[in-house]
């Protein structure tokens, strides 16, 4: 897992990183060159730092007032306003008069270092479930049928599904199954299983890897509409090939995330291969499904 974040109340040793003091005579910038730090750029630090400590938890609830957070970071309070007013924009902190500004929402963690279902990720925050909106046999699209190691024509079973943390929809899953599998999947209760658990109940076996890519995308009206979120707003589009233990691919899912929700969490490695220092993932290509 990765480090914990700073905690908020902890002050650097020594001249803060966003003083901005400039040496005399240098003309904004700094002895060794380096420009002093804009006022934006600060508030957006701030606002970085701020963020991280609500989603984790360890952000005090009313925050600190505006002149305390000032001194914390060693900015103006115009900074500091700025940099609430992103996370205002973001809705992650709201402001009540002579009340203060509190934690409006936080972020439920994704893990990526492991390959389990969303209820087996979520376990603990909630009750998941499925509205399943398709569950058809169709003929994939000869790239889908590729991936799946398909013959072309051959059918495969498509899903999709909007999947719930209480009332809150988190996710709208895209799943081609393989054949085999997804037509006693399609037998099964979807609304409150995991296609995991129910590919290895019906395989017999155990799954073994996913090749996995993230980007952001921005939500479309129809996914806007069917995640409640705003049309625009910051989706997580994860594509995942899931493997069983033999190595075959049996499921392949286009999966957008509701990016103000969820924060996806994976630890890295430095390995060394001779003199090649190279970044290792540790569980790469693992999701939670």
């Amino acid at each position: 897992m990765t480090a914990d974040p700073v905690p908020l109340r902890q002050r650097a040793e020594g001249p803060h990183p966003t003083s901005g003091s400039a040496h005399p005579g240098s003309g904004g910038e700094h002895p060794d060159g380096a420009r002093s730090i804009r006022k934006a750029d600060r508030a957006r630090q701030v606002a970085d730092v701020l963020r991280q400590q609500i989603h984790s938890g360890r952000c005090p609830d009313p925050l600190p007032a505006e002149t305390e957070l000032a001194a914390e970071f060693a900015v103006s309070r115009n900074a500091v306003r700025e940099a609430l007013a992103l996370l205002r924009d973001e809705g992650l902190i709201g402001r009540v008069p002579r009340v203060g500004t509190y934690v409006a929402q936080r972020k439920y963690d994704h893990d990526l270092d492991s390959l389990r279902g969303l209820k087996e990720t979520l376990r603990g925050h909630g009750e998941v479930r499925n509205e399943v909106r398709a569950a058809v046999r169709l003929v994939p699209p000869p790239a889908v049928a590729n991936r799946l190691g398909l013959e072309p024509g051959e059918s495969a079973v498509y899903l999709e599904r909007l999947r719930y943390l209480g009332d809150l929809p988190l996710s709208l899953d895209h799943t081609y199954l393989a054949p085999d599998i997804g037509a006693q999947v399609l037998d099964c209760d979807l609304r409150s299983e995991d296609i995991f658990a129910l590919i290895e109940r019906i395989s017999g076996q155990s799954l073994g890897s996913a090749d996995l890519a993230v980007e952001a995308i921005p939500a479309d009206v129809h996914s806007a509409a069917t995640l409640q979120t705003p049309e625009g707003s910051a989706l997580l589009l994860l594509e995942r090939l899931t493997h069983l233990a033999d190595g075959r691919p049996v499921d392949l899912e286009y999966i957008r995330m509701r990016g103000d929700r969820i924060t996806l969490r994976n630890s890295l490695i430095r390995t060394t291969e001779g003199n090649d220092w190279r970044l290792s993932r540790h569980g790469v290509g693992q999701s939670a499904g």
